[in-house]
């Protein structure tokens, strides 16, 4: 929004602005990516409320906007390793099975990649993905992704804005220590009613939302089903895979100084192979939320919620019947004050109740507790306040500071191990770690606290702008994390479990130094932005060889603590105007890990040297390109180049009775071969002019368009034929087409 000359302000995510301006005749002008920008002429005369209505672009079938303008980097914000992106965008970068997909999307941008094809979750800046906050609505998501990574939770339909922070976190997030994905659903301020939605190959999604009681408040009800699974029952195959996802959200204003909203999310993936194999998993959250104003210059909010990830294995040759899972309830106040024309002030407290529920083992059709193997819940609760302030020193030299205090409380209510040593030892004579036996088991009362933790996360981010073109940013933030994510593979699973922070398992603690130049060229036509960072996490967890996680309820006989480094150098090149635009993104990174042993006689990890982390890709760069042909016609297209992710290869290998072992050599010694593909999209709008309320858009998508057989894994074994030691390279995908349809009638 520009007021006059050079003036600007920025509304915040719930749409409202503030202005000090002078009496007398003003001329305002409003824009937003996906809406028409507008200029009014206002009559200042004192202190007065303007609410404007935006309408939409009509060249754009998806409004919806991901986190405001991309049309220029803002280079007075001290904020820096912030990227956003507009649904815009999103809808016409090619997508496997042609599904619009906002966390695949993030892909594209400098220090985010995953494990590969058909994986769940991703790496920002070399961390794994339980190191990711990731919340919609404010509720926080335990997995991501549907059907093992191929989809994403989030229904492009129902997104109002979306922000990825890598670095400079803000002090009102914690709890991970490598990125925050704040995903908002729509605020639906003064709604028409709307029903849009779409057809693809695999899935389908209806959207609606109805306003009420005059324009005060609205309803949004939302889903999304995949069908391939009918597919394989009409060809006679009993193996099912299909998920399906709900969205419901309601807004209600009561007067201009107050407005609640409460919305909800049910979320379920089914895979089976036959009756032989079944895993069920989904998250499910309610939240509720009341915005207050006590005055133009201070607006609270008021955040109550209940969020819930479960899932349930079962094996039917062996009559298994596994369940588990983890439940947070969170209360959370938040307050945001303009102090001053140069002085905005930020501070709230939290709380957080956390269940962890390890699993229950029982055999098919018996639930005596006779027979099942009960693994006893995890309680803990996590509490923090924080304050920020962000100061403008001078023109041009900016300053965002503040603080974080959390705490984290183990609960009691199980028994506790105890050790003569440790809970792992080594054995020189094999060498190899083993599991010790405990000594004696310490018993805590549900109501005792086990073990407390309290830590500062201090916060702190300068901007020093050299010109109206270009700045400098300094950022620095510590971050603690209570949770840790007990898996030993490279891409989340389902039955993955969390366990909390305790005296065997310390919090994780992120230290992260970053600095960058930022530029806008040619009268913002083009912006650069170029970042180096460096990150060092202690207490990082590694596992012992042959450690067994599944229904483990002594996690800590096979765990050993470490640390580990990051450090890279970003670059981010967009083009923001025209009938051609997009970014080129490129990262230059390392990744790496110590794990040391308990004592200096032990070997520890890769005997005690630092070894490459499964997520460590030195080179990743991605093109992405749209061109809009005209009114009708628009083009997509993804370059993605990576350097094969790290792992390890046996070195040789000996007989015992007849069975050949192999022998691991250095671990993340090797790498996959690198990995890289083409995607490109065409979208066909036939009648972009029409004033009738149903409009239609065709989507064309070819994923891998040179069918390049990316490498998943490499598995090695013993050809039955010749005896000879082989290895099989498993690759998911080839080329794959897709056409969508999507629908929208006002």
């Amino acid at each position: 929004m520009e007021i006059g000359r050079g003036q600007n302000t920025i509304a915040n995510d719930q749409g409202e602005y503030l202005l000090d301006l002078a009496k007398g005749t003003h001329f305002i002008r409003i824009a937003y990516v996906g809406y028409a920008s507008q200029t009014i002429e206002i009559d200042v005369q004192g202190a007065d409320v303007r609410n404007i209505q935006l309408q939409q672009n009509l060249n754009q079938l998806m409004e919806v906007s991901v986190v405001g303008s991309t049309k220029a980097t803002d280079i007075s914000s001290p904020q820096m390793s912030q990227n956003r992106l507009t649904i815009n965008e999103i809808s016409k970068i090619p997508a496997i099975f042609g599904e619009v997909d906002p966390l695949k999307a993030i892909l594209q941008l400098p220090g985010v990649t995953n494990a590969g094809e058909g994986s769940s979750g991703f790496n920002v800046r070399g961390g794994s993905s339980d190191q990711n906050l990731v919340l919609l609505d404010e509720a926080p998501i335990f997995t991501s992704s549907h059907l093992l990574g191929l989809f994403s939770v989030f229904n492009p339909d129902i997104i109002e804005n979306l922000t990825l922070y890598k670095g400079g976190i803000p002090a009102r997030y914690g709890g991970r220590v490598s990125s925050v994905l704040d995903v908002k659903t729509r605020i639906m301020t003064a709604p028409k009613f709307e029903l849009n939605g779409g057809i693809g190959l695999i899935t389908s999604r209806l959207t609606t939302i109805v306003p009420f009681s005059k324009d005060k408040g609205a309803i949004l009800l939302s889903g999304r089903s995949s069908y391939a699974h009918l597919f394989l029952k009409a060809t006679g195959n009993e193996n099912i895979a299909y998920f399906y996802d709900l969205n419901a959200k309601v807004n209600y204003s009561f007067g201009e100084n107050n407005r609640v909203s409460l919305s909800a999310y049910l979320g379920s993936d089914a895979l089976g192979i036959s009756d032989n194999f079944i895993n069920d998993y989904g998250n499910t959250f309610i939240n509720g939320n009341w915005e207050h104003k006590f005055s133009k210059k201070l607006i609270s909010t008021l955040t109550l919620l209940y969020s819930g990830y479960d899932f349930r294995l079962r094996i039917n040759p062996i009559g298994l019947d596994w369940t588990a899972g983890i439940n947070s309830t969170k209360f959370q106040y938040d307050i945001v004050q303009q102090a001053s024309q140069r002085l905005k002030l930020s501070y709230g407290l939290s709380s957080v109740y956390y269940q962890i529920k390890p699993g229950e083992i029982v055999p098919f059709g018996d639930r005596s507790p006779v027979n099942a193997l009960k693994l006893i819940d995890k309680n803990s609760f996590e509490t923090s306040a924080y304050i920020q302030a962000e100061q403008e020193l001078s023109p041009g030299l900016n300053l965002s500071y503040g603080v974080r205090i959390s705490s984290f409380l183990r609960m009691g209510g199980r028994d506790l191990n105890l050790y003569e040593s440790a809970p792992v030892v080594y054995d020189k004579q094999l060498g190899i770690y083993n599991s010790a036996q405990p000594n004696a088991v310490q018993r805590f009362a549900k109501n005792k606290i086990v073990d407390k933790f309290i830590y500062p996360e201090p916060r702190l981010a300068l901007s020093v702008q050299l010109n109206e073109r270009e700045s400098i940013k300094l950022s620095y933030h510590r971050i603690v994390q209570y949770l840790h994510l007990i898996s030993n593979t490279n891409s989340p699973t389902p039955v993955d479990v969390w366990t909390p922070s305790d005296r065997y398992f310390k919090p994780q603690i992120a230290d992260q130094l970053g600095l960058g130049y930022f530029r806008n060229l040619d009268n913002n036509q083009y912006s650069l932005e170029v970042e180096t960072y460096f990150k060092k996490v202690q207490n990082r967890l590694d596992y012992i060889d042959g450690a067994n996680l599944v229904g483990n309820d002594a996690l800590e006989q096979v765990i050993l603590s470490g640390k580990s480094r990051a450090y890279g150098l970003e670059v981010l090149f967009r083009k923001n105007y025209g009938k051609l635009t997009g970014w080129l993104s490129y990262t230059l990174s390392r990744t790496e890990q110590q794990t040391r042993g308990a004592n200096s006689d032990e070997p520890g990890i890769n005997n005690g040297n630092w070894y490459l982390t499964n997520f460590d890709k030195p080179h990743n760069l991605s093109l992405t390109s749209f061109y809009k042909l005209n009114d009708k016609l628009s083009i997509g297209a993804t370059f993605t180049y990576q350097t094969g992710r790290p792992t390890s290869y046996p070195v040789g290998k000996f007989d015992y009775a007849g069975i050949q072992i192999p022998i691991y050599g250095a671990r993340n010694a090797y790498r996959l071969p690198d990995f890289h593909h083409l995607d490109l999209s065409l979208s066909y709008i036939p009648n972009p002019k029409s004033i009738k309320r149903i409009r239609g858009e065709w989507v064309l998508s070819i994923y891998n368009l040179y069918n390049r057989k990316n490498t998943s894994s490499v598995n090695f074994g013993q050809n039955g034929d010749t005896y000879q030691s082989e290895s099989i390279r498993l690759s998911i995908f080839g080329i794959v087409p897709a056409i969508t349809y999507n629908f929208k009638f006002k």
